[in-house]
């Protein structure tokens, strides 16, 4: 079998590395893997890749995206294209897999409305769509008005042999973030973007430190409002508690080091960030929104708020921070549930099936 994956994201967040999970699952199945994608971070984590090969994309108004790919389809000749993000890939790759007659699938990984007209139409050429959490898969059948024949339910995965518990982080952790060796250490993964919620957090921070003033607060990722971000923890005055790590790659040999995880977003397709840091035995407090009820049981793994509640999630922390038995007990929990919900092998298999149905003749486009 060969699959052509279309992946329109530069950079190795949440949906991006997933293709790249995904790609060394099916690989060792012996399933053949050839990566389309823009010049960026993707190339070079593509390991699960027979073949990566690098096209221009240049979004929603690229209209020789279809052409290109259509080139690139009559020489690779896949038996099935799936399509793995938006910015132009969901509608053009579509168009060309009609143009070439390939099946196609396409996976959504965020839970935000759409036109349903216009939606109907570009996910119309794609045999099965691929929603990663309830939320999604509401999107797509109750707002949208998919067939429900045509939606399978896929949650992301994390890899939890390389995120693992790791009794070395700690130091690791305290030592490359220049940390005090009592720090109680918060971390938030997820791009510097307004659905992120990272307002929310520095709101309720400062009454956290008034109770706690061994409280560290680690921003990792990147994006639009970084600067945003930076003028919002100085004018607080929280330079000394709250830090913008930035993008790292090292983050499983990091994260483990953790003392809680925050995901303080607004909107959230299923939540990668979380999944990784269940895999660490580390403990999450974030809002009930979109995928992350699917990943989180408040009370279990973690603890869930109301999406821009300063008050609840300060409240959530102040519990994680006094309580070191019920993070221990959350973190083995998560650690339990990512291990046999989440695993890339689990994941793996379900794609595999919907390939394989759409080979035998499944799934017809309506």
């Amino acid at each position: 079998m060969r699959i052509v994956h279309v992946e329109s994201g530069r950079h190795m967040f949440g949906g991006a590395s997933q293709v790249c999970r995904l790609m060394q699952g099916l690989g060792a199945q012996g399933v053949a893997n050839v990566l389309v994608c823009p010049p960026g971070d993707v190339p070079a984590a593509a390991s699960g890749a027979a073949e990566t090969i690098v096209l221009p994309m240049g979004g929603d108004f690229d209209f020789g995206f279809a052409r290109r790919l259509r080139v690139l389809f009559g020489r690779v000749r896949p038996d099935i294209v799936h399509v793995h993000s938006r910015r132009g890939a969901d509608l053009f790759a579509g168009l060309a897999c009609v143009a070439e007659r390939l099946p196609a699938v396409l996976t959504r990984r965020v839970d935000n409305p759409e036109p349903a007209f216009w939606a109907r139409f570009k996910y119309r050429p794609y045999r099965a769509i691929i929603a990663i959490s309830r939320a999604v898969e509401a999107e797509l059948t109750v707002n949208v008005g998919l067939a429900r024949s045509r939606v399978r339910r896929i949650p992301s995965a994390v890899d939890t042999r390389e995120f693992r518990p790791d009794p070395c982080a700690r130091g690791r952790l305290l030592a490359e973030l220049t940390l005090p060796g009592n720090a109680f250490v918060v971390g938030v993964c997820a791009q510097l973007i307004e659905r992120k919620g990272h307002d929310v957090l520095l709101a309720c921070v400062p009454e956290l430190v008034r109770r706690h003033p061994e409280l560290r607060v680690l921003c990792f990722g990147r994006g639009p409002l970084e600067r945003r971000l930076r003028r919002a923890i100085a004018s607080r005055g929280l330079d000394a508690q709250v830090h913008v790590a930035g993008f790292r790659r090292d983050m499983p040999a990091l994260v483990p080091g953790l003392d809680v995880l925050v995901h303080p977003a607004r909107r959230e397709g299923l939540g990668v960030a979380l999944l990784e840091a269940m895999s660490c035995a580390v403990p999450v407090v974030a809002s009930a929104v979109g995928g992350i009820v699917d990943v989180v049981e408040t009370g279990v793994e973690g603890l869930l708020v109301t999406p821009d509640n300063v008050a609840e999630l300060g409240a959530a922390l102040e519990r994680i921070i006094g309580d070191a038995r019920l993070r221990k007990r959350m973190g083995a929990a998560g650690r339990l549930r990512a291990k046999r919900d989440f695993s890339i092998g689990l994941m793996t298999e379900r794609y595999l099936d919907v390939y394989r149905e759409i080979l035998a003749g499944g799934h017809a486009a309506v």
